[in-house]
This record gives structure tokens, C-alpha cells and sequence, in this order.
């Protein structure tokens, strides 16, 4: 098994949480099996000055794991249908994450985790895992010394309210993995 990556991992920024994120293994117990996946996809949120942001409106009763410490997860539900994975990067109050929007399936197990909600359904991820530690045996991120992402930046997807922020490249794919191929550009 890769090694297992700890808090101070995640005490980066978002941004740089976001270009080292893509090639990570994702493992969570799902049942009695332990799932993994190749990081693919990843977006940064960064703070309340990021209009795409959700800690854009302040701290409120939803946004307040992201103001939290780094290497937790803040998991909410939109469209009344999915839930949506994030990382909590930085220090304490800035209030960064990390969407993880796609990831590549291993060990035989086939899923299809080429976007946000699909990950998250397919990894049984919901409220109930808002503001856990991402360091625990039963969910944790691991690295993977033998692969070597190439990560394409580009602007986020579905965030054409954010003003300015709308613009900037933090999406970050890597576009060497197979599940890249499907993902929107």
C-alpha cells in the first residue's frame, strides 16, 4: 500500500493542494471493501475573496469545516441530488478547498467516477462524512512515488457567477490518465 499522506500535507494552499492532489490514491472502506481511485480531476477554492467559493458569504453553519483545520473533508449536497467531495486545504480560517471532481477506479473495480457526484455516490460519501479526519483507516488519501501526473490547468467548471474569479485556471487534470479523455474542457 502507497503511503499514507498526513495533515500537514493538506496545510497548503488550495492551489498547491490542488497541483499535488491529481496522482493521489483516494481509499475509503465502503461495506467491507476498501475502495480506491486515482485522483484525476481536481478544483481549488480559495477563501471568501473567491466569489465561486461557498465561504464567499461568510462563516455559516455550512461553511464552517471549511474555516476549519486542513485534512478534513466538507461534503454538501446540490441540485437536491448530489453530494459533492471537497478537501480542506490551509491554515486554519482561510477557509480553502479542493473539489475532487474525477477520479480513475483501481483494482478491478469499475465505476464510473469521471465527475463530482459520481465520485462521491460511488465512494458512499454524504453528510455523514462532513468534517471527518482524511488521515483515519477507513479514508485517507495515499501517495504513489511510481506515477507521475501531467497536470493541464485551465478555469473551473459551472462557476459563470463568480465575476473575475470565473476565469482563473483553477482546475487542474491529469491529462495523462484515461478518465481525463472523458472529462469536459
Amino acid at each position: 500500500m502507497p503511503a499514507r499522506l498526513s495533515i500537514p500535507f493538506f496545510q497548503q494552499s488550495g492551489v498547491q493542494l490542488s497541483a499535488r492532489l491529481p496522482g493521489t490514491i483516494l481509499v475509503k472502506r465502503v461495506g467491507r471493501t476498501l475502495r480506491r481511485a486515482r485522483i484525476v480531476e481536481v478544483e481549488a477554492y480559495l477563501g471568501p475573496k473567491d466569489l465561486a467559493s461557498h465561504s464567499s458569504r461568510g462563516r455559516t453553519a455550512r461553511t464552517e469545516v471549511m474555516f476549519g483545520p486542513a485534512g478534513r473533508a466538507y461534503v454538501y449536497f446540490i441540485y437536491g441530488m448530489h453530494w459533492m467531495f471537497n478537501v480542506v486545504a490551509g491554515r486554519l480560517g482561510q477557509a480553502h478547498a479542493v473539489l475532487i471532481r474525477a477520479a480513475e477506479p483501481l483494482d478491478g473495480w469499475t465505476a464510473d467516477l469521471s465527475g463530482p457526484g459520481k465520485l462521491a455516490r460511488s465512494f458512499g460519501i454524504s453528510r455523514e462524512h462532513n468534517g471527518i479526519k482524511l488521515t483515519s483507516d477507513e479514508f485517507f488519501f495515499a501517495a504513489d512515488a511510481g506515477y507521475r501526473p501531467r497536470i493541464k490547468r485551465s478555469k473551473r467548471i459551472g462557476v459563470d457567477y463568480a465575476g473575475a474569479w470565473k476565469h482563473r485556471p483553477l482546475r487542474f487534470v491529469d491529462i495523462l490518465n484515461p478518465v481525463a479523455a472523458r472529462l469536459r474542457s
